[in-house]
């Protein structure tokens, strides 16, 4: 298995996407620079304190990166399927729920490890920079820091899983716009900041959603030799 996510990742050119990710992780920070200077509204300023800047970040990363998984399964897996390049895999004498498995993991790691890299890159970057500009009054203790790096890896892993979810869409018809265009709703659903409340907050939904996307993943694995790709 681990030799087939090697090969993947060599297909697809992997450090294209990686440099990518490094880009939308200096764009997020850029943006959240230009909100720290936004003038203060009704007397309170838009990041009061370093709850609201970790709530923002992880709002951030998740969305960026379950959009990002989403142009993955299109690469990965569904313009395979469309091309029907994927027959060429399939003659391989290895079992074709492998290969799929392969595809999939590769897509959770790589998500998974780009939420927790931004979540840790920008946090940094953040504190840094605030120790010079004190955006932030709010004194960072240890103790939130570790109470952060728990809600943020569990809604980290949670979004990995949920990014699966636009699978079942995408494949319905080989449709790579379906696909993003699903993990958009997705992370409108999940993402959208209201009153510094978002609806991954309800502890259920990310464990919901998690849950689906890996039985979406499970199934196609599972079902793949029923797909008739000719």
């Amino acid at each position: 298995m681990l030799n087939l996510m090697k090969l993947e990742l060599r297909k697809f050119k992997i450090m294209g996407y990686i440099r990518g990710a490094a880009i939308a992780n200096v764009i997020i920070f850029g943006f959240m620079m230009l909100m720290s200077y936004t003038p203060e509204i009704d007397g309170t300023t838009l990041f009061g304190d370093y709850n609201m800047i970790f709530s923002m970040i992880d709002v951030f990363a998740r969305g960026t990166f379950i959009i990002f998984a989403s142009v993955l399964l299109g690469r990965f897996v569904i313009d395979e399927f469309n091309s029907k390049t994927i027959t060429v895999l399939f003659m391989y004498p290895i079992k074709r729920h492998k290969i799929i498995a392969a595809k999939l993991l590769v897509v959770i790691i790589f998500t998974f490890l780009c939420i927790v890299a931004s979540m840790v890159f920008l946090s940094t970057l953040y504190f840094i920079v605030n120790s010079f500009t004190h955006f932030v009054s709010d004194e960072l203790t240890m103790t939130l820091v570790l109470q952060q790096a728990v809600k943020l890896g569990f809604n980290a892993l949670a979004a990995s899983f949920m990014a699966l979810i636009p699978l079942y869409f995408g494949m319905r018809k080989y449709s790579l716009p379906t696909t993003i265009v699903s993990s958009v709703i997705i992370v409108l659903l999940t993402c959208s900041n209201n009153g510094g409340f978002n609806l991954n907050d309800i502890i259920i939904v990310p464990i919901l959603l998690g849950a689906i996307g890996a039985a979406i993943g499970y199934a196609a694995i599972r079902k793949i030799d029923q797909i008739d790709i000719n």
